[in-house]
């Protein structure tokens, strides 16, 4: 049998090419375990955590360890799983003589410890849960029967998770307190917030006029969010569809807080980029913010930040803005014609995956933290996760667990962590940064109604509209209007 998952700790794709179907495939198994070509393709929930639990002599694959770690929560809790771990690792080979205890703990207590450490550093928000933290401060002491340099390195990774959970919590709480000011600026105070908005005609501009800098400041924001997103997300987004076949799930009682914030920065970016072309009540200064945000668009295309690109494209093609049309006639737009064409969703987003693949292979051979930059159009992503899941089941007929199915899933998101590990490599522009994620935003309704007031409606159905829209969103507010 074979020691460890022969799949590749880089999750090579051509681990599921049809170039060698015309062979027949060699199956295998082991104790619960399903190989093809040497390949573990399902296996028994008991068979593949004893996988995971190392021995004297053997220690899991580091792609097998993740993609159990990310999986297996479709089917026990994390604490279920580390409690099992530890009695598997520890208690379960036991003698009662305490010097053979002794030995074989000092023995094996370097990759329990190894394999902690990779529990807790790519999925820290399991130790959350405070019944997984006494289980790592129990297994400190065990350890400590046998080996003081493994209680060290244990007491080391403890507090090295505490100083990434404090980071977290300190983090999710700023989300927190951005949503609740955005909220507060809602009516009746987005009114005030919206007369303030229209005497800068040009804002954006007096606050940055380079796009190559602008699009830093958005890769900044991109990156920031994007690193606090735990895999396990991925997994809670689709495990919260089908209660039924994941009735141990425990993520019916958790928010996927990271991970919604940063589809609501997308949304948020999106309407900023509308707010601030058709805020300006001439027509020749929305036609320059327009082409700034061309020419942004254009940079984070360059720098691989494709999400922000997508938000931009989004904003542009929002009806408040396309149906300014005496504005775009005053503007090329051969740039833009291009970048839509790129994040163009036909064909499955072809040209979209073709520019990604580039710049992922960039990335994989980059000199420098800007050439090592993707930052992948998220929506999209979670989209094509979502589809792996709901076109493959969790488990075969035979009970076993699908685990060819997992070892695709964490090939993604394996992928997206290689991704998020980048450090953002440029200057920060805080009055920029500061803009970009607190200032107000129009809603639909004011979009279109500034829209209106920039250039009038062409028929009868944009007039009445127009005249709704006065009457019930803004009583007629005077600062709307030229």
């Amino acid at each position: 049998m074979p020691q460890t998952t022969p799949y590749s700790s880089k999750f090579n794709p051509s681990t599921y090419s049809n170039s060698h179907s015309h062979r027949q495939p060699v199956e295998e198994n082991y104790g619960g375990l399903h190989y093809r070509d040497n390949k573990l393709v399902s296996g028994s929930l008991e068979a593949l955590i004893q996988l995971l639990v190392p021995t004297v002599d053997y220690y899991p694959d580091r792609s097998y360890i993740f993609t159990f770690l990310l999986s297996s929560r479709l089917f026990l809790h994390p604490f279920e799983l580390m409690s099992r771990v530890c009695y598997l690792c520890v208690d379960h080979h036991r003698v009662g003589d305490p010097q053979t205890d002794k030995k074989r703990i000092r023995e094996i207590a370097p990759k329990i410890v190894q394999l902690l450490t990779e529990w807790t550093e790519t999925f820290p928000y399991d130790f959350r849960d405070e019944r997984m933290m006494r289980s790592l401060k129990e297994m400190t002491h065990r350890l400590a029967f046998g080996d003081e340099l493994s209680r060290r390195a244990m007491q080391r990774l403890i507090q090295r998770l505490l100083r990434k959970l404090t980071t977290l919590g300190q983090y999710e709480e700023s989300l927190a307190t951005s949503s609740a000011a955005a909220a507060a600026m809602d009516r009746p105070l987005a009114l005030k917030s919206k007369q303030q908005l229209v005497r800068r005609e040009e804002c954006v501009l007096n606050l940055c006029d380079d796009p190559f800098v602008f699009a830093q400041q958005l890769t900044h924001i991109e990156m920031e969010r994007l690193s606090y997103i735990g895999p396990e997300e991925f997994v809670q987004a689709f495990a919260q569809k089908r209660p039924s076949d994941n009735h141990k799930s425990f993520f019916s009682k958790r928010k996927v807080s990271n991970l919604e914030a940063y589809v609501e920065w997308f949304n948020r970016l999106s309407y900023l980029i509308a707010t601030e072309i058709c805020m300006p009540v001439k027509k020749k200064h929305r036609a320059r913010v327009l082409e700034f945000f061309i020419d942004v668009a254009q940079e984070c295309f360059n720098i691989g930040n494709f999400n922000s690109l997508m938000a931009i494209i989004t904003g542009m093609n929002m009806n408040p803005v396309s149906r300014l049309k005496k504005t775009w006639n005053k503007v090329n737009t051969d740039k833009f014609d291009i970048l839509v064409h790129q994040m163009d969703p036909s064909s499955n987003f072809y040209s979209y995956r073709t520019a990604l693949r580039g710049a992922t292979q960039r990335s994989s051979t980059a000199h420098t933290s800007q050439e090592m930059i993707v930052i992948p159009f998220f929506s999209l992503f979670i989209k094509d996760i979502y589809f792996l899941n709901e076109g493959c089941v969790n488990r075969l007929p035979n009970g076993h667990i699908n685990f060819e199915k997992f070892w695709e899933l964490a090939k993604q998101v394996s992928e997206f962590l290689s991704w998020r590990q980048v450090i953002c490599p440029f200057e920060r522009d805080r009055k920029t940064l500061q803009y970009l994620i607190s200032t107000p935003v129009f809603s639909e309704d004011e979009l279109q109604l500034t829209s209106y007031e920039s250039e009038g409606p062409e028929n009868n159905l944009e007039r009445d509209m127009r005249r709704s829209l006065r009457s019930e969103c803004f009583f007629e507010n005077p600062c709307l209007r030229h």
